[in-house]
């Protein structure tokens, strides 16, 4: 009989024994219940896990304590070094509703694998192999092109995460389950060339992540890849939660080869560790061919494993089926042109911002200490003041300035003196303010100056990401050597070293008010459809509407200055969901002046009063999503919503919000990225030197040369405002074009000069 220990954190009354029918033992790290929270020294557990041929480890302490691993959501359910079974602290159902499903799958999975029913599997080095001559390779490329299956999995193993940055090691290649090859690069040369080529033109290629592998195999080999598909990306139609995506983690979850990789990170620790070599210069290129090439193989077996399992799951739904076909591949291929194309920044721009930046820093934080409270702190505490010590900050503020705390506090009960709490400071006392400033200018220096330079190609264009899997709603996100979704608004710094090169300008085309647009179209409300038919000024023609201001709308914006920001902000807080408190809070904010929440109350009502279809569509929603748990937008996206059936209300409410802003964002989301997509392939056909370089929020960003900018401009107009069968008859939504030498718009000029 298999002897197994279940170890907590902590002892706790949770009752175990309802979970597993199995009997086990047991114990807790640390005996001292009252500890709030276990560090190491806290740990008084004296156990050989060699006594126990299982050891289910509870909670995120336990699980860390054992295997070295920190993610446990990852690992949930799942076995590591064929001994130890993680299993997430079933007390956290309680705050978060949705994870009930997760930890009863882990107690199944658990259950499981002390029975003998599953078990990890391990090829044999007949069926998962490494190549290093051309011979091999043509024998192996040969039988994947006369396989039956018109499919085949593929992947890459790089130097690098940019293509321009490194060299491919080798790629890894699965024709059929349970097999897999990883061939070294240098066996490509023409002849293999040629016959991977015959095999792409003749299989779809499977990838997984196949943005990345396609600008390595484009870029380093001129491939083409008539035909490709995504197990990363047809996850994501089964769970739009961000960071889910993994090939290990979905290895884990849904094939028998569990954490097959862990033995190569455990060869990659130990390299480090005796080689003194840092984490984050660390890569693959130091990876001996031989340690490589088993998880390398399998990282194609398990791509292939993962496809044969999902692509029925999504050829089942329809609507799934659709978004993944004409907006996750079609737009994987056209974001892989937009990394390509690269941002062009002008490199003695950046130069002159970060020495300008620089002399403000030191300028600005040497005024700093001219302030008498400023001195007087130091001459109490004995030292410097460390404008970047939040202690230091806190005590200068409310304990020397004498300043009132704004009531926000940090996650340990502190006051906080962030960005906001700052903000609002600022208006009672000129050293927050002045703190801001630097904090500001600092953030622009190093988070975006200093690291763009560097990282800038020889075409002095800098190429980063752009994730189609990184939102819940679809929207696009950013990650990698910039984050485009996050460049300052208020400052033209970063904005005015995006610049055109010669002959050519930065061309930004936003979508204006696109989600109630949307909502509008959607909730088939004629009264709000008519102010978009109306052009204008569309929050003074809702205010005019509203309030009936007896005035012209082009007079309301000088007239009733406060019922415009009312009407602006009940139109954008009905879209995310916002209730009187929020939209007193906000209008308030922007307006400087009281606004009640009975007022806003009344604010809702009269708007409401006015759209009443609007209202009507949005309790339908929020009742289907509360009875289902789980929507889909127009485009057929699904957005799953387990919290909406918490008994926690304000939990469920905020789920029900989430949702019904999905609904807005996500199809205006996707508008813009059909419009853009469709113009790339209009791009591509007619041969244009346009480069669209990125799709920022509601923006599509391009450098397009003067003799194209008419064709450019009217004909990404036509694909954005294509109606795609929800539109308003005879307006469709609005497009707004800035032209300039840089992405600034002219803004940088009257900054700097």
């Amino acid at each position: 009989m298999a002897q197994i220990a279940l170890i907590e954190t902590k002892p706790t009354s949770t009752n175990f024994d309802k979970y597993f029918e199995f009997e086990f033992d047991r114990f807790a790290l640390c005996s001292d219940s009252s500890v709030k929270k276990v560090l190491k020294k806290d740990v008084d557990l004296e156990l050989n896990p060699d006594d126990y041929d299982w050891l289910i480890l509870v909670g995120a302490e336990a699980f860390k304590q054992y295997t070295r691993k920190t993610s446990i959501t990852e690992y949930n359910g799942k076995i590591i070094d064929e001994k130890f079974l993680a299993l997430m602290n079933p007390a956290i159902i309680k705050f978060k509703p949705e994870a009930k499903k997760s930890f009863e799958d882990a107690v199944e999975s658990i259950s499981g694998y002390v029975s003998g029913e599953l078990k990890i599997e391990k090829l044999s080095e007949d069926k998962c192999y490494g190549i290093q001559d051309k011979e091999t390779a043509m024998a192996f490329l040969q039988k994947a092109i006369d396989h039956p299956l018109p499919y085949i999995a593929l992947d890459s193993e790089t130097s690098a995460l940019y293509c321009r940055d490194g060299y491919m090691l080798g790629f890894s290649m699965s024709y059929e389950p349970d097999h897999g090859i990883y061939c070294d690069a240098d066996v490509i040369d023409e002849d293999v060339e040629a016959k991977m080529q015959e095999l792409f033109n003749k299989k779809t290629v499977v990838f997984h992540n196949a943005k990345f592998d396609l600008q390595w195999f484009i870029y380093h080999f001129n491939f083409e890849f008539p035909n490709f598909e995504d197990t990363m990306l047809m996850h994501y139609m089964f769970d739009e939660n961000p960071g889910t995506h993994g090939l290990k983690q979905l290895a884990m979850k849904h094939t028998p080869y569990g954490d097959y990789e862990k033995p190569l990170e455990d060869w990659g620790i130990e390299y480090r560790r005796k080689h003194g070599i840092l984490k984050e210069a660390f890569s693959y290129d130091l990876i001996p061919f031989d340690v490589m090439k088993d998880y390398a193989a399998m990282d194609a077996v398990v791509t292939f494993a993962l496809y044969q399992k999902m692509r029925p799951a999504v050829e089942k739904n329809s609507r799934l089926l659709w978004v993944y076909e004409n907006i996750l591949l079609e737009g994987c291929n056209f974001l892989r042109q937009v990394e390509n194309n690269g941002v062009p920044f002008h490199r003695e721009r950046l130069e002159f911002a970060q020495g300008v930046m620089q002399e403000d820093i030191e300028k600005a934080v040497a005024e700093l200490y001219e302030f008498p409270e400023v001195r007087q702190f130091e001459a109490a505490q004995g030292k410097d003041f460390n404008p970047n010590s939040t202690v230091q900050l806190r005590s200068l503020l409310f304990d020397y300035i004498n300043l009132a705390p704004t009531g926000k506090k940090t996650g340990t009960g502190a006051h906080s003196t962030d960005a906001e709490v700052l903000g609002q400071l600022a208006d009672e006392h000129a050293v927050p303010k002045h703190i801001l400033e630097i904090r500001q200018k600092n953030k622009i220096k190093t988070t975006y100056l200093d690291k763009i330079i560097p990282n800038l190609d020889r075409d002095s264009r800098l190429r980063t990401g752009f994730n189609l899997h990184g939102t819940t709603s679809g929207r696009l996100s950013s990650s990698g050597k910039l984050n485009m979704q996050q460049l300052p608004r208020d400052n033209p710094t970063v904005k005015g070293c995006i610049k055109a090169n010669k002959g050519h300008k930065i061309v930004s085309m936003d979508l204006t008010t696109a989600e109630v647009y949307v909502a509008a179209v959607l909730a088939k409300d004629v009264g709000l459809q008519e102010v978009f038919k109306g052009g204008g000024n569309f929050h003074s023609t809702i205010a005019k509407q509203v309030f009936k201001l007896p005035c012209d709308v082009e007079q309301v914006d000088e007239l009733y200055t406060a019922k415009r920001q009312q009407a602006k902000a009940v139109t954008f807080g009905i879209m995310y969901g916002a209730g009187p408190a929020k939209i007193s809070w906000q209008v308030t904010k922007d307006s400087g002046s009281e606004f009640s929440m009975h007022d806003a109350s009344r604010v809702i009502a009269d708007y409401f009063q006015s759209f009443p279809n609007l209202k009507k569509w949005l309790d339908e929603c929020g009742a289907f999503i509360k009875s289902n748990a789980f929507i889909y937008s127009e485009f057929g996206r699904k957005r799953r919503l387990p919290n909406a059936k918490s008994k926690d209300k304000g939990i469920a409410s905020h789920e029900v919000r989430s949702g019904i802003n999905f609904l807005v964002q996500s199809v205006a989301s996707d508008i813009n990225l059909l419009g853009a997509i469709d113009m790339q392939k209009y791009i591509n056909r007619n041969g244009m030197n346009s480069k669209i370089f990125g799709l920022v929020h509601d923006s599509i960003l391009a450098e397009v040369p003067d003799d194209e900018m008419e064709l450019y401009c009217s004909n990404l107009k036509t694909f954005v405002q294509k109606d795609r069968g929800f539109s308003i008859p005879n307006c469709p939504v609005g497009c707004d074009f800035e032209i300039g030498d840089d992405y600034s718009f002219g803004k940088w000029d009257k900054f700097y000069k």
